[in-house]
C-alpha cells in the first residue's frame, strides 16, 4: 500500500527534533532507519502527519565503553554493533544478538535506539536489553529522564515514552569479566522475528552460579525478563534439577498468540527449549 501524506523534517539538532515534537505532539513521529516504521505506515496502522528523521543529529551516534558503562547512541545501527570490538570485549551477547536480526542490508540501517523504543514485541534487543539490566535516556523539551528497560514496556507498541520525547541513548552496565552469555532464536527462516527466543547471562565461581538472568523474546506481548527463572540457577551447579526449575519458570510466564509462527502451546514449549539451550551455552562460555 502507499502511506498517507505526510511532512517530512530533518533536523540537524537534537533540540530541533524536540522542538518539532512538541510543536506537532500527537501527529508527529521519529523516524531513524524506518524498518518497524514505514511498514505500519503503508499497511495504515501509523498514519503520521510528520515524520521527524533524526539520523543527520551527531550527538544521537556513537558507542562509548568505560570500565563500568557502556553508552550507545540511539541511532548506531545494528551494523555497527557488530562491528565494534571495544562492544563485544565487555558485552558480546549484543553482537550474537545483533547477527540474528533480520538480514545484513537492514542490519546497516536498522538502529538500536529504533529497535528497543517502538514496543514490537518481536523484536530482538528490547529482551536483551531487560537482560543487561539497560536504562534508557528520554530527552524531552525541557528535561531529560531514565527508565529501566524492565519497566519501559507497556503492552504491544505501547510504551512509558511520552509522544514528545525521543530516545537518545542507551546505558548497560558492564557484565561481569567472564560472564557466560547466550542467545537462542528458534525462527521459521533467516531474518524471520522468533517464534520463540531467550538470553541469559552466568557467572560462576567455584562451580556455581552466583549471578543469573533470564529473558525471553515474542512470547508475550512485552519482552520478558524472567526473574523467577534466574533465581532457580542462582546458588546451584546448574545441573539438571536447576535448569528444569528454570525453564518450567521462564514457561510460567510466557503467554504468546496462536498465529503463523505456531499454535501458543508450541510457542511456550519453544522458548523452555531455547532457555534450555542458552543455559548450556552460556555455562559453557562462563570462565
Amino acid at each position: 500500500m502507499i502511506t498517507a501524506a505526510f511532512d517530512y523534517h530533518r533536523p540537524g539538532t537534537l533540540d530541533e527534533a524536540i522542538g518539532l515534537l512538541s510543536e506537532h505532539e500527537g501527529s508527529a513521529f521519529v523516524i531513524a532507519g524506518g524498518h518497524s516504521l514505514i511498514p505500519m505506515m503503508k499497511l495504515r496502522l501509523a498514519v503520521p502527519e510528520h515524520l521527524v528523521d533524526i539520523q543527520n543529529i551527531a550527538e544521537l551516534s556513537g558507542i562509548t565503553v568505560s570500565a563500568s558503562m557502556i553508552e550507545i547512541g540511539a541511532t548506531v545501527t545494528q551494523a555497527d554493533l557488530i562491528a565494534s570490538d571495544a562492544l563485544f570485549e565487555v558485552c558480546p551477547i549484543l553482537r550474537e544478538t545483533a547477527l540474528q536480526i533480520a538480514d545484513p542490508q537492514i542490519r546497516n540501517v536498522g538502529t538500536l535506539g529504533g529497535n528497543v523504543v517502538n514496543g514490537d514485541p518481536g523484536n530482538d534487543m528490547p529482551a536483551i536489553m531487560q537482560l543487561l539490566d539497560a536504562e534508557y535516556v528520554l530527552r524531552g523539551e525541557g528535561s531529560t529522564r531514565t527508565v529501566k528497560a524492565r519497566t519501559f514496556y507497556e503492552s504491544a507498541f505501547f510504551t512509558v515514552r511520552e509522544e514528545s520525547e525521543i530516545l537518545t541513548a542507551i546505558r548497560i552496565p558492564v557484565p561481569p569479566s567472564g560472564h557466560g552469555h547466550s542467545y537462542q532464536k528458534q525462527k521459521r527462516k533467516i531474518g524471520d522475528y522468533a517464534t520463540a527466543a531467550a538470553g541469559v547471562i552466568l557467572t560462576l565461581s567455584g562451580g556455581k552460579c552466583t549471578d543469573a538472568s533470564v529473558s525471553l523474546t515474542n512470547v508475550a506481548d512485552t519482552p520478558l525478563w524472567a526473574d523467577a527463572a534466574a533465581k532457580a540457577l542462582v546458588g546451584t551447579d546448574l545441573g539438571t534439577e536447576p535448569i528444569k526449575a528454570a525453564v518450567d519458570a521462564a514457561r510460567a510466564i510466557t503467554n504468546p498468540a496462536s498465529d503463523g509462527r505456531g499454535p501458543a502451546d508450541y510457542r511456550t514449549h519453544v522458548a523452555g527449549i531455547m532457555v534450555q539451550r542458552a543455559i548450556h551455552a552460556a555455562k559453557s562460555r562462563a570462565a
